[in-house]
């Protein structure tokens, strides 16, 4: 059963030009994140630095204090697939790190997740994780192109690892994306497969934040005594995607990723929405 309310928030045009501007700062973000991480940095300095950057910007990271979360940023290392708490543990070579974050611009909330391998991978399933991992968000975001229902989504994503990765790989059960905008996280659930529920119409409007998450071997997992880490307790390494994506009248927006996800989506036929921000000048 969901959590999150029912009513789908459904933005203007001006609504989504702001949510992209949060993206936008977002994906900078991560580009800067991406090229900090490196053996023996700590999770706690890359976290100092998101924060740093977002607070530069005049922005506000919208992780820290919610629900009485420590940090700017969620940093998952191998076995634990999210929510991870950053601390004084440096990465080594071959960590798989999982960063996921978010910030508002002007009320308006962003969040994505990437993956990164430090160094050198220590195995080819480990390159083939990450990997899958990310071409399973762009399953999910291509099919939310064509979608009648938000459950279609899922289906896709889960469809997709099943032809990749057979069982090699299980998905986080139990967790999944959501709808976004006015607040972080919003109706509609967005799971990662397929469920009871088709949910709600795609429409004009809509804002969703896809993010798969996909664990090496069985899919088990606990949850640590901070009330907030997911690990694997199988043991196997995990990886974990995410954009928020916007429905526009004129195709899909995605918000956080640089070119608003155009290159990405031509690749896999499908014609991206208009960015916003070429035409404001930004």
């Amino acid at each position: 059963m969901s959590i999150l309310p029912e009513k789908v928030e459904l933005k203007t045009p001006e609504q989504i030009l702001v949510m992209r501007r949060s993206g936008a700062l977002l994906h900078r973000v991560h580009e800067m994140l991406a090229e900090a991480i490196r053996p023996g940095i700590t999770t706690n300095e890359l976290d100092d630095l998101a924060h740093a950057m977002i607070r530069d910007e005049g922005a506000v990271p919208n992780f820290l204090g919610y629900h009485g979360y420590p940090a700017t940023l969620c940093i998952s290392v191998n076995e634990v697939v999210v929510h991870g708490i950053p601390d004084d543990r440096r990465l080594e070579e071959g960590d798989i790190v999982s960063i996921d974050g978010g910030l508002i611009i002007d009320g308006w909330h962003s969040d994505a997740a990437r993956t990164h391998i430090v160094g050198e991978p220590r195995s080819v399933a480990d390159r083939e994780l990450v990997r899958i991992t990310e071409d399973a968000l762009w399953a999910g975001i291509t099919a939310l192109a064509t979608a009648d229902r938000v459950g279609e989504v899922g289906a896709a994503i889960e469809d997709f690892v099943a032809d990749a990765a057979g069982d090699s790989l299980s998905h986080l059960e139990g967790f999944g994306g959501h709808g976004i905008g006015s607040a972080m996280h919003q109706a509609p659930d967005v799971m990662n497969y397929r469920t009871r529920s088709r949910g709600p119409r795609v429409r004009p409007g809509m804002c969703l934040a896809i993010e798969p998450m996909l664990i090496q071997g069985p899919g088990n997992w606990v949850l640590e005594p901070d009330d907030w880490t997911v690990r694997a307790s199988a043991g196997g390494r995990a990886a974990h995607a995410e954009h928020s994506v916007a429905v526009t009248a004129e195709g899909l927006l995605v918000l956080t990723a640089g070119d608003g996800g155009a290159a990405e989506l031509a690749r896999r036929g499908v014609v991206a929405a208009r960015d916003p921000l070429a035409s404001a000048g930004e």
